[in-house]
């Protein structure tokens, strides 16, 4: 409309260039296949990209954590394929939440753009948080606050720097019934080596360890350190612990010289918030509402 109160009309048209590629949501975690739906107060989220992401701002922006009971989170870049999301702290107990991907049409790479949208929703189960020491031999699961069991243990022998248990903040990343294990860089016929089926173990890491079934080593647990590197546990224990464990619990353990590296399995909590903040694009902010 002018000054004198005449009107027009204008009409254009336009059209985006057509994407030569387009890149999609590989894996997401947690899912219901491998971790089922409700998890332990350390779990992270966890995307792994199909192709290498150049424009991580545009990713981040398009990244919404919705939950029940906010928290201060942030996503944090491990490679140009794998992006993770954590609390600053553990999330609080029987939180439900959910990750909205909206990545479909968005930049990734130049002449790559999003595939689809993503969307899941899990649950955070009671807070149980389990710890150990290697110097003490003894696992202590708290549910809650409180006290529930007391396991006599015995971790890695060292000597080798292979064969220590890691120390820090480990997460249960899978419970399996029955676990074949064999020594680690030795072949068959070589000193050292082993394969062993072993029954109740839940893993802790990439690098081989886990919480498991030892009944050759009852005798040793609870005064002193015989294994390879794993956490032994009688089979009565190991099989309450892998009944009463979900993935993502923090099973935290102390008095090893060897620390566990954050990119070894889920050692998303090995890193303090300010070393987590230092790859995340656009750093820290509360979640949004889960109504």
């Amino acid at each position: 409309m002018d000054p004198a109160g005449r009107t027009s009309e204008t009409r254009s048209a336009f059209s985006t260039v057509k994407g030569d590629k387009t890149f999609d949501i590989e894996t997401i975690t947690p899912n219901k296949d491998d971790t089922g739906l409700t998890v332990g107060i350390g779990m992270p989220i966890m995307i792994a990209f199909d192709k290498p992401i150049t424009d991580r701002i545009a990713i981040e922006r398009n990244l919404t954590v919705h939950s029940s009971k906010p928290v201060e989170g942030a996503w944090h870049w491990f490679d140009s394929q794998h992006v993770d999301f954590r609390p600053e702290k553990y999330w609080p107990a029987h939180t439900k939440v959910r990750v909205e991907a909206k990545l479909a049409g968005v930049r990734g790479a130049p002449g790559m753009y999003g595939k689809r949208d993503v969307r899941l929703d899990f649950k955070i189960g009671r807070s149980q948080i389990t710890r150990g020491s290697t110097d003490e031999h003894v696992l202590v699961v708290r549910r809650n606050g409180k006290k529930i069991r007391t396991m006599p243990m015995s971790a890695g022998q060292g000597g080798q720097w292979k064969y220590y248990t890691t120390s820090g903040i480990h997460l249960a990343m899978s419970r399996e019934p029955v676990t074949v294990m064999t020594s680690p860089g030795i072949g068959p016929g070589s000193p050292g080596y082993y394969r062993l089926t072993v029954y109740n173990t839940v893993r802790i890491s990439n690098s081989g360890e886990y919480v498991h079934s030892a009944p050759w080593s009852v005798g040793s647990q609870g005064n002193s350190n015989v294994s390879h590197g794993c956490v032994n546990v009688s089979p009565d224990n190991a099989a309450w612990f892998i009944k009463n464990t979900l993935i993502g619990d923090p099973i935290i353990i102390t008095g090893s010289p060897r620390k566990l590296e954050p990119t070894n399995g889920w050692g998303h909590w090995q890193q303090n918030w300010r070393q987590w903040l230092k790859w995340s694009s656009l750093k820290a902010g509360p979640t949004l509402a889960l109504r």
